[in-house]
């Protein structure tokens, strides 16, 4: 049985607090397990999430300040403790090469895991595809932009192939069954009896599920273009809007913010997490963001799970990514 949901491991930001721990969000995406910017303390943060260090396929990590990346030196080193049996993939931008090994060899141990680091090289707003399968009836990527924080910064999108949903009637009527529905699956076109059949003749084009994820910046072309469409938007909101300034000052967002980039990008459900230690509350970022975002709406906590909403349409009323001068410019 597929299994596709969040879980949330930590959902502080620089600092964590009694109820926050540093970062750390996993993607259970069928077979695979994508561990997002790992803070300090994660391993702990796992055993009391109930998730395995095997269940983790792929790392990504958005940059190199220590509440998204620490915990990787507790994670390789675990990996080989528990005998991963799978291949481990870590991607990270190029810049941060140095701190990558670094914490990958942060003390003595025996590595038994099999580990492989691809370094990314800063790509531009627009998405870049750093990994991808491409199965039968089946095709999954991650993407990744780059963001405006101060230090090399880059977000990343999991985007499933679309596929299509097919009618009985209309197949029954076309005279297709059995084998010939999976030919026609593959090949995208059929003759039968003398007549070409096309997979839009007997069924709806179905869209492909989308997770973004997009941590720590100021609003930029990259975090909307990650965003658009996605069923789920995991986006930091480090501050309210009362600390506006202070915000962009530090190159992080607000929840209004993180709101407006659901909103214009077409989301079907935005979590909210990284939230600094001045707050001890979640409500008022969940007040914010919905004055802007009449989407579904999570304040992240720790150890949340939240199941992956299902395939969104794509909502009618879907702004265009219409940004100020200023903060085009901030991009």
């Amino acid at each position: 049985m597929s299994v596709r949901e969040l879980v949330v491991l930590g959902t502080a930001s620089q600092v964590p607090t009694r109820y926050r721990n540093h970062n750390g969000y996993l993607i259970r995406w069928d077979g695979e397990g994508f561990l997002f910017d790992p803070g300090e303390g994660i391993q702990r943060q796992l055993i009391h999430a109930g998730v395995s260090s095997t269940d983790i396929t792929k790392i990504c990590i958005t940059h190199f300040h220590g509440d998204h990346c620490l915990g990787l030196a507790g994670i390789s080193q675990l990996l080989s403790l528990d005998g991963c049996p799978h291949p481990v993939h870590v991607y990270f931008p190029a810049s941060g090469e140095k701190y990558y090994h670094r914490l990958r060899r942060a003390s003595i141990y025996h590595d038994r895991a099999e580990v492989h680091g691809h370094p990314v090289p800063e790509p531009g707003p627009e998405r870049t595809c750093v990994w991808s399968v491409d199965e039968e009836r089946k095709g999954l990527k991650l993407e990744v932009a780059s963001l405006n924080h101060g230090v090399p910064t880059m977000g990343y999108r999991l985007e499933e192939r679309g596929g299509w949903t097919l009618d009985p009637d209309k197949l029954r009527e076309a005279g297709l069954r059995g084998p010939m529905i999976k030919q026609l699956q593959q090949a995208g076109e059929l003759e039968v009896d003398g007549k070409t059949v096309t997979l839009a003749d007997v069924g709806k084009p179905r869209r492909g599920q989308v997770v973004a994820f997009v941590m720590d910046t100021r609003l930029c072309k990259g975090a909307f273009d990650l965003a658009e469409g996605a069923d789920m938007l995991i986006c930091e909101s480090t501050y309210i809007e009362a600390d506006l300034q202070r915000a962009k000052d530090n190159g992080h967002l607000t929840a209004k913010q993180a709101a407006r980039i659901a909103k214009e990008a077409g989301v079907e459900q935005l979590v909210l997490t990284h939230f600094s230690r001045r707050y001890d509350r979640n409500a008022p970022f969940l007040e914010e963001a919905r004055e802007v975002f009449d989407g579904e709406i999570v304040a992240a906590r720790d150890f949340d799970v939240v199941p992956l909403p299902k395939r969104s349409k794509g909502k009618k009323d879907k702004q265009k990514r219409d940004q100020p001068k200023a903060e085009k410019a901030e991009g």
